[in-house]
């Protein structure tokens, strides 16, 4: 586990609780038994942390910061790991390196790197640098649509539907984001139809799997039950993910709620990484580590090894001179 105390390896370390206290063993296979019940029996981790989680940094990191960060989670048995976002420099200065981190990583075969491609000269950077898989990003609010890419929700549709278009002649597969799936800094609730409307298009438009994503973290079990129910009605459960901010702390509750709906696509950033820059207060996206804290407890599997995620957020959280918001990585055990 690299630099991970001693006291959180022995926290982690499921043998060991049970060597340590042998008479939760019962309820523990019992918990695990009923987990296996209500739960998907894996769940799919998606790593945003390269690009989701730094993009917003205030100081540029260097490439070679992000090139060993994406190298060190390669090897956590991860599936996916957003690398990068091909944008305007402009706009997103913390993406002008895109080609060279994309170019730079050393691809895992079992590793997807999708990137985010907003337009048309995004894709066609992208398919220069080496992308075999892209991203696009719409929003259920038109006033965070105008703020965020500059351009209205139909508008952008009218863009993706270019992009996604010249992607799939490609080979290359697409996948869909909808922030403010359960909330925008602007105009507040957002209505679940209005949200289903915008996933049932990404996904007719060819999107394989669409997020849905809280980008400020207002949701709560009972928001995301009621906007589950309304997109499952268009959008098969197998091609939806949840993407959860943690402003208000309940993005693991959001998150076990969505598994009991049959979802087994989860976003998330190492140590936490990330925010969003329209939304004040904002404090991030939910940590891998935590996920996968609690997906482990329950039985689920995730392919995932939680100590080398562990690593790679020791690393880049020294790197950028902070500490971790994965509150897994925060923990310290009483002996």
């Amino acid at each position: 586990m690299g630099n991970v105390p001693a006291a959180v390896k022995h926290c982690l370390s499921y043998e060991q609780l049970i060597r340590d206290h042998p008479w939760l063993t019962h309820p523990l296979q019992d918990e695990q038994s009923a987990a296996g019940n209500r739960y998907p029996e894996f769940v799919k981790i998606v790593e945003v942390g390269p690009r989701d989680g730094l993009q917003n940094e205030k100081e540029i990191v260097p490439t070679g910061v992000k090139i060993q960060l994406i190298d060190m989670l390669s090897e956590t048995g991860l599936s996916v790991i957003e690398a990068t976002s091909f944008v305007s420099s402009k706009w997103v200065p913390q993406m002008a390196d895109s080609t060279a981190v994309l170019q730079g990583i050393k691809r895992s075969p079992q590793v997807k790197y999708p990137v985010l491609t907003p337009n048309l000269r995004g894709l066609e950077a992208a398919v220069a640098a080496g992308a075999t898989e892209v991203a696009v990003f719409a929003s259920a609010s038109e006033t965070f649509s105008r703020k965020n890419i500059n351009c209205s929700i139909a508008e952008s549709m009218q863009r993706f539907e270019e992009v996604i278009g010249l992607a799939r002649q490609a080979q290359i597969p697409v996948r869909g984001y909808v922030s403010c799936a359960l909330g925008c800094p602007y105009e507040g609730h957002m209505l679940p139809a209005k949200v289903t409307e915008v996933v049932k298009r990404l996904y007719g438009l060819g999107c394989y799997e669409v997020s849905l994503g809280d980008t400020i973290g207002v949701g709560t079990a009972g928001s995301m039950a009621t906007l589950l129910e309304s997109v499952l009605k268009e959008v098969p459960g197998h091609a939806l993910g949840v993407h959860c901010h943690d402003t208000y702390g309940q993005a693991l509750a959001n998150i076990l709620l969505a598994l009991q709906m049959g979802i087994s696509v989860v976003d998330s950033s190492v140590a936490g990484l990330g925010g969003c820059p329209y939304a004040r207060g904002s404090s991030g996206n939910v940590a891998t580590e935590d996920v996968l804290y609690m997906l482990h407890g329950l039985g689920i599997q995730t392919g995932v090894d939680l100590s080398k995620v562990m690593d790679a957020g020791d690393f880049i959280c020294k790197a950028l001179n902070r500490k971790s918001g994965s509150k897994v990585a925060q923990a310290r055990c009483q002996p």
